[in-house]
């Protein structure tokens, strides 16, 4: 059966944002979507973009995976599958956004399994294997000699500012920043206390959100 709170949450859609933005909707049907901002997140079910920047539909292009983490660009397709890749690709060449946003967040699973050397799900280890990603963030950070929350925010911190490095791998993000047609951004929510944390570009601090 399909889920109950899926059905009432689609119901309460119908009758509420559905109805209030019908006309946004068929304009999006008819002329595509063009938002100008791209979010690349954790998949978390506690970090939502949508929620997190009150978005309405077609204002943001998401994608979401385990620690919101994005590979360097494999010019080799025969390599694997790459689905964050594939996203990059149509974020920037296809809706040519103007900006893209990479969001870590606190107690971030995938990041505390990496560096807790957490036992594999399962036999494949698909986390394990994709998590692999951030051994030289974790080098960087170093073990933990102090507070252990601090250590994992660093971790956390440092892999937002890997996947950073990694869109400029990719020769169209990197043609596009160069012309002035492209930012990206960095970012850390805090779940437990709701703060938006912004990468600061010219020192490289993480600096909470503070209304003027």
């Amino acid at each position: 059966m399909f889920p109950q709170r899926l059905t009432d949450g689609y119901r309460s859609f119908l009758h509420g944002r559905l109805a209030t933005e019908r006309a946004r909707y068929l304009e999006l049907a008819e002329k595509g979507q063009h938002p100008d901002i791209m979010v690349i997140s954790c998949g978390d079910s506690r970090v939502a973009p949508e929620t997190i920047f009150d978005a309405g539909p077609g204002e943001m292009f998401v994608v979401r995976n385990i620690a919101g983490i994005v590979p360097p660009c494999d010019e080799d397709p025969e390599t694997a599958f790459h689905g964050t890749s594939a996203c990059v690709e149509f974020g920037v060449n296809a809706l040519e956004v103007g900006h893209i946003v990479v969001m870590g967040h606190a107690s971030c699973g995938g990041v505390a399994a990496y560096a807790n050397q957490a036992a594999p799900l399962s036999k494949r280890d698909f986390i394990g294997k994709w998590m692999s990603q951030i051994k030289p963030v974790a080098d960087a950070v170093g073990p933990r000699t102090g507070d252990y929350a601090d250590w994992i925010r660093r971790m956390e911190w440092g892999v937002v500012e890997y996947s950073m490095r990694n869109l400029m791998t990719f020769p169209a993000v990197r043609e596009r920043v160069e012309a002035g047609k492209l930012a990206i951004h960095g970012a850390y929510f805090g779940v437990a206390t709701g703060v938006l944390f912004m990468r600061d570009p010219a020192t490289g601090r993480f600096e909470p959100y503070a209304e003027a």
